[in-house]
C-alpha cells in the first residue's frame, strides 16, 4: 500500500508542476531577444510541446494508472486545456508560413 501512495504521490507532485511551467514564458518574453523571429518561434514551439506533453502525461496518470482525487481532477483539466492551446500554437504556425 505505501508503494502505491508513493507513485501517486510522485504523480501527483509532477503533474501540479506542470501546471506551472508554462507560465514561465511571460518573463521570457519581456527580453528582447526574445521577441526576434528566430527566437520566439523556438521558444514557442517548445512551450507548446511541453504543454502537450504534459496533457498527455497528466491524462495517462489520471485515466490508465487510476490516480483520482480532487488535485489531479485539476490537473487533468488544465493541461489538457494547456494541450489544445499547444495545438493552437502548432496549428497557427503552421498555417503562417503558408
Amino acid at each position: 500500500m505505501k508503494n502505491n501512495n508513493t507513485k501517486t504521490t510522485i504523480f501527483t507532485i509532477l503533474c501540479t508542476l506542470m501546471l506551472f511551467i508554462p507560465w514561465t514564458i511571460l518573463p521570457l518574453r519581456s527580453f528582447p531577444w526574445a521577441l526576434e523571429s528566430p527566437a520566439a518561434e523556438i521558444m514557442i514551439s517548445c512551450y507548446a510541446a511541453f504543454m502537450i506533453i504534459s496533457g498527455i502525461f497528466t491524462a495517462i496518470a489520471y485515466f490508465k494508472l487510476k490516480i483520482q482525487h480532487t488535485m489531479m481532477k485539476l490537473c487533468v483539466v488544465i493541461n489538457g486545456i494547456y494541450a489544445l492551446g499547444g495545438i493552437i500554437a502548432f496549428v497557427l504556425m503552421a498555417v503562417q508560413d503558408i
